[in-house]
């Protein structure tokens, strides 16, 4: 029987008197795990332009503008020097103290200006790398680069610098997450729970799937999401399988609807991933019951075989073949049965769990991963069933951590 994890004794205040999310603590125990990893390959100094990435190792959150624009040197044995893009530049040091080396960016802004103004940019942002390497002994050995494109790393080697592709560094290290990042995934779970309350409470024939996006997003934000998300919501024959969204249709009466709270609701940049499914002014038939259960019951398998020590692979036996749809490709239902490390920012932490790579390639599961389980049951163009839960690995075993009704499809208008 699946487990659910604690909850959370405090709420997204400060406060002096509890023991709350410890944000200094949060920035140097990440900080520590990367400079850990790193030593382990060899990689003395990492350059990352990706906005989550930045913000793991160095605790600063990026605007909204091209890649590029904001970068990072971070040291295995030295201060890290971020470089801020202009106006973030003159705000942030006194707004950041932990960061003591500030420089202005050299960015080509994904090449508006033109491929001579890319190049001439380029060996900007390259010398001033090569600079901040020399004074520290280090234009000799690997430089990591992270989300760096293609120009960058041009530039880089024509200096003679030696780089190296470190995204899967990077994501190992963000694999086991910290007890206070553990205590944001915890917070932006109950605020996606506070979410599907609201949806449960206010959904109704003759709205629009459009409409139920804009009371998750005000109940998100409400609640504390760090910004406004985007979420999607499908419905009726729509529901199997996931595809198109944001149609606009009109939601009628009998149909079944789940929404995704994934990826744009976050807490101190740490993202949900959860589905759930509800049903319009009936209760579900016994053909959608027994959709239900038998998606249920995987979820359940699966979760319970997330264990310290155990594989990716022992969960993936869980998942269905493709063949049970009369599919022949299990890149058909990747991204939608599937088991996915979550974190800070966009995008999938290690490790996964699929059909498609987990049986051959499986990855260790350790206490402190947080990984959303997902899968789906229906009948093309007549509905489906879906439901994502959230899990920690802990040392006893796996936690769930989202705590809305999941045992049932939820009739709504909730009475």
């Amino acid at each position: 029987m699946v487990k659910m994890a604690e909850k959370l004794t405090f709420g997204n205040t400060l406060a002096d008197w509890q023991e709350r999310i410890n944000v200094a603590r949060l920035r140097e125990e990440r900080a520590a795990r990367a400079r850990k990893i790193m030593r382990k390959y060899g990689i003395p100094a990492l350059l990352v332009w990706t906005k989550a990435n930045v913000r793991y190792l160095t605790g600063l959150k990026s605007a909204g503008s091209g890649q590029g624009n904001k970068y990072c040197l971070f040291f295995a044995d030295h201060d890290p020097v971020v470089y801020e893009q202009a106006g973030w530049f003159r705000q942030m040091p006194d707004q950041a103290p932990w960061i003591k080396n500030w420089r202005i960016s050299h960015s080509w802004s994904g090449g508006i200006a033109g491929p001579d103004a890319v190049r001439y940019q380029a060996e900007i942002f390259a010398s001033d790398i090569f600079q901040e390497l020399k004074e520290r002994g280090l234009t000799g050995e690997k430089l990591g680069l992270v989300g760096v494109d293609g120009s960058g790393k041009a530039a880089l080697e024509k200096l003679g610098l030696h780089c190296a592709e470190s995204r899967s560094l990077i994501l190992e290290a963000r694999q086991v997450k910290t007890r206070d990042e553990i205590n944001c995934h915890k917070m932006v779970a109950g605020i996606t729970d506070t979410a599907w309350y609201r949806v449960w409470e206010g959904l109704r024939p003759g709205m629009r799937e459009n409409d139920l996006t804009k009371i998750v997003g005000l109940a998100c934000y409400e609640a504390g999401s760090d910004e406004l998300p985007s979420v999607t919501f499908r419905s009726g024959p729509e529901t199997f399988e996931r595809g198109f969204d944001a149609s606009g249709r009109i939601i009628e009466q009998g149909d079944l609807v789940y929404g995704a709270l994934c990826d744009a609701i976050r807490y101190m940049g740490y993202g949900s991933c959860q589905y759930r499914t509800f049903i319009v002014g009936r209760k579900p038939n016994d053909r959608e019951k027994d959709w239900y259960k038998i998606l249920l019951d995987r979820v359940n398998a699966i979760i319970e075989a997330i264990k310290p020590g155990s594989t990716t692979a022992d969960a993936a036996k869980f998942f269905d073949p493709v063949s049970k749809w009369g599919y022949t490709d299990e890149a058909e239902v990747l991204s939608i049965e599937i088991g996915h490390g979550i974190g800070i920012g966009d995008g999938h932490d290690y490790p996964v769990i699929n059909r498609q790579w987990s049986l051959k390639h499986p990855q260790v599961i350790e206490p402190g991963m947080v990984i959303a389980v997902e899968s789906c049951e229906g009948e093309r163009r007549v509905g489906g069933v879906r439901l994502e839960n959230m899990v920690v690995v802990t040392e006893s075993g796996p936690e769930i951590i989202d705590h809305f009704p999941r045992e049932e499809i939820c009739v709504a208008p909730r009475s």
